[in-house]
């Protein structure tokens, strides 16, 4: 059984498309107005929408337009006595599964209905798949910071804004590009990525807006670019800061028109297209120093995300290690490993350079090098970023090493909770008098953050 919303200003129309439903086992609710039905939308879950173009107050195609944009919202079945070729593309533009004219065929009713619950079921399956993905596609963490970047994702991802996404190199942004793409209305349709530092001058054009065969050299054939490509889905434009100025004003020109011109092509084509950026650079530097376009960045930063670097995400560094073990065990066909203590330690005292990717990189080298069951503190090899390298590769003596190991280990707990002297003691499991006592042994001054 679904539960079908029927808005349509005739009392009439109402009453037979819920007698002829409900005789096919389906529950319905009855709406006159596009306010009505917009109220009922937001507090009831529904299966399906049949919408009457011409509607009391605001019209049927506004209501569409509002429905579409909802994450998750039901499939919409437009109907209209005052049909026209122009009135059924606008609707299947604004995203209506079919579009019925009156008078109604009660038998193609019927069959749009089915078919419209059967695509709605399986929309509904996929996106609950997507939620279950792993690893490539999931963010994954418990710390305060991650805390905060869910919860702005949570946010941002059904408004249908552009979104600017920030961070370092192998952070994650292009996972939470994804995030907000799975978790927007637009989740069924394209997510076409864009690395912009990786395409050369001369061709990013043709790879962001196509090109008309014989437009240059090596132009064999029409190609679609990566804008038409995502029409009704999201573009993530990645690595942002690195597209020349040139290309600035023709994207700045396609998000204020959302629509431009093959290369070499005079056809004018138009897009519905959310774009989503993200660099690892300081783009407010950039302007300053004339390599990137204020009003491009004022566009792009509807929702600025910044994404935590790894070393600022406390235990999130244990949890990521054993995510990626198990996955890459199970790739593998090898038994699981664990971390032994010291090796937790010692990944948690480590800065982390390159965030996530490093991390996922040591984890695989790890599932294929490491001896035991048991992963210890001697089988981890960091990159030159750390300085916990030194502790094995020095001449120090053992006590010099677990003296310059702890200090470490401080200090890394420390900045995690700002400089907070209680709850480091709280986390070390040790008395904030004794904390006291190591961080004056040890130099080390205590700066809150804010």
């Amino acid at each position: 059984m679904a539960r079908i919303l029927i808005v349509d200003d005739e009392r009439a129309i109402r009453t037979t498309l819920s007698a002829i439903l409900s005789d096919e086992g389906h529950e319905t609710s009855l709406c006159e107005s596009g306010e009505e039905a917009l109220a009922t939308l937001a507090r009831e879950e529904l299966d399906l929408v049949l919408l009457d173009v011409w509607l009391p107050g605001i019209d049927g195609l506004t209501v569409l337009e509002k429905v579409r944009a909802t994450a998750g919202a039901p499939p919409v079945v437009v109907i209209s006595g005052h049909g026209t070729v122009d009135t059924a593309v606008k609707a299947t533009k604004l995203g209506a599964y079919d579009f019925l004219e009156k008078p109604l065929s009660l038998e193609r009713v019927v069959l749009t209905v089915s078919h419209a619950l059967a695509e709605g079921g399986l929309r509904a399956e996929v996106r609950d798949l997507r939620r279950h993905l792993t690893f490539d596609e999931t963010l994954i963490g418990e710390s305060d910071a991650m805390k905060r970047l869910f919860e702005k994702v949570k946010n941002a991802a059904p408004s249908g804004s552009r979104v600017l996404i920030s961070g370092e190199n192998g952070s994650g942004k292009e996972i939470v590009a994804r995030s907000l793409h799975r978790f927007s209305s637009r989740a069924d349709a394209p997510f076409v990525d864009v690395n912009c530092a990786a395409i050369p001058e001369e061709l990013i054009e043709s790879e962001l807006f196509g090109h008309r065969k014989g437009a240059f050299t090596g132009a064999i054939d029409d190609r679609k670019g990566k804008f038409e490509l995502a029409d009704g889905g999201t573009l993530f434009l990645d690595e942002i800061g690195d597209m020349s100025t040139k290309t600035q004003a023709k994207v700045l020109r396609v998000l204020q028109e959302q629509k431009f011109q093959r290369v070499g092509g005079q056809q004018t084509i138009s897009v519905d297209v959310r774009v989503i950026a993200a660099t690892n650079k300081n783009l407010e530097e950039e302007i300053r120093e004339g390599r990137f376009r204020e009003d491009l960045y004022f566009r792009l930063a509807v929702i600025p995300i910044v994404v935590p670097a790894l070393r600022d995400r406390g235990d999130d560094v244990v949890l990521l290690a054993e995510h990626f073990l198990r996955r890459f065990a199970a790739e593998t066909g090898r038994p699981p490993k664990r971390l032994s203590d010291p090796a937790r330690a010692l990944l948690l005292a480590h800065n982390w350079p390159g965030n996530v990717r490093e991390l996922r990189n040591l984890a695989e080298r790890l599932t294929i090098l490491a001896p035991g069951d048991v992963i210890e503190a001697r089988d981890i090899e960091l990159g030159s970023g750390g300085e916990e390298r030194s502790l094995f590769a020095s001449n120090l003596t053992l006590r010099d090493a677990r003296e310059e190991f702890e200090r470490q280990f401080i200090l890394r707990r420390l900045r995690d909770f700002g400089g907070n002297v209680s709850r480091t003691a709280e986390a070390l499991g040790v008395e904030r008098s004794n904390l006291y006592r190591k961080l004056n042994a040890y130099g080390i001054k205590v700066e809150r953050s804010a």
